[in-house]
């Protein structure tokens, strides 16, 4: 990360190593996380300071996220990212992983404040109202499933793989989306929340009643999209935002970026590579506390696995 005169960065390089192993247990194994960040972090941030013509010494500062996550696969990094830190002794900035969602679309585009962000994966889904870097109040999140988790468990089910977003964003392309009729979740409710456990049951029951797998990847796409799309929609309406950030691993579904480019908005993805779990995204988050002048991280910093960005206002 190259931080930019008058402000702003520039990602040099972006490693990233897919974790597969976990493809046959059909979601996350928090052990195996762990000992796969052990085994591949020094080849990682080797591969990325070759790509990026730099040797260790070139670094000014590290960072590294403290939460939110699986506490054994963030201690790594964190407990990494604070050695190196001090072993070269650069300031080190903890990051926030939902803040470096927020920030992997400001590698794509100039973000002025204030501004809706939609974070979207497989372990969040909540909406932001960003009023100045740093400064956030989370508008609605989901009241029990994340979207992608929602995504890995309707594809599991119709034994379409993992993970399961890109599985059925494939398999869409194939069926038809009317074919299986979904209610849509939380309809009437006067606030910002998303729901997909009620999509999720839907699903178990179309399958069970002989749907096509292709079909009902296509229609549960289809709903899943449109709450995440009017949800958000409504909310910048209500708060007269006119720009959406839409990040997190969902964010690369080609069906959702489609739908949101129909709302009239100004909506802001991430580049290719920065929308899943990324070290480019941390980076630029440390280079956005960087440039607002906020004060490193101590050292005694730990890790946290619930760890809210914002809360609702008034609580």
């Amino acid at each position: 990360m190259e931080l930019l005169p008058g402000g702003g960065a520039a990602v040099r390089a972006n490693r990233v190593w897919s974790q597969t192993v976990h493809a046959q247990y059909g979601g996350v194994m928090p052990e195996l996380a762990s000992r796969e960040h052990v085994e591949r972090i020094d080849d990682v941030l080797e591969g990325a300071l070759a790509d990026a013509g730099l040797a260790l010494g070139d670094l000014h500062a590290v960072a590294a996220t403290s939460g939110p996550g699986l506490v054994g696969a963030l201690l790594v990094g964190l407990m990494y990212g604070k050695g190196l830190a001090q072993a070269l002794g650069v300031p080190f900035y903890a990051a926030h992983h939902l803040e470096g969602h927020i920030f992997a679309a400001a590698a794509e585009a100039e973000l002025d404040a204030p501004y809706l962000a939609l974070v979207v994966s497989g372990g969040h889904t909540h909406l932001f109202d960003v009023l100045e870097p740093g400064d956030y109040r989370l508008v609605g999140a989901t009241r029990d499933d994340a979207a992608g988790e929602a995504f890995d468990k309707v594809a599991r089910l119709v034994g379409l793989g993992y993970p399961g977003g890109p599985a059925i964003g494939e398999a869409a392309t194939r069926g038809d989306p009317d074919a299986v009729a979904f209610k849509p979740p939380l309809k009437g409710q006067s606030g910002f929340d998303f729901s997909f456990s009620g999509l999720k049951t839907a699903a178990l029951l179309a399958h069970r009643a002989g749907a096509k797998p292709d079909d009902l990847a296509a229609s549960f796409q289809q709903a899943a999209v449109r709450t995440l799309v009017e949800t958000t929609v409504r909310a910048a309406q209500a708060t007269g935002r006119q720009t959406v950030v839409v990040s997190g691993g969902v964010a690369a579904n080609r069906a959702l970026r489609a739908a949101f480019g129909q709302t009239g908005l100004r909506v802001v993805f991430p580049g290719p590579g920065l929308n899943t779990d990324n070290g480019a995204m941390i980076a630029l988050s440390g280079a956005a506390a960087i440039t607002a002048g906020r004060a490193p991280s101590p050292l005694s910093v730990g890790a946290e696995a619930y760890a809210p960005l914002a809360t609702v206002p008034g609580t």
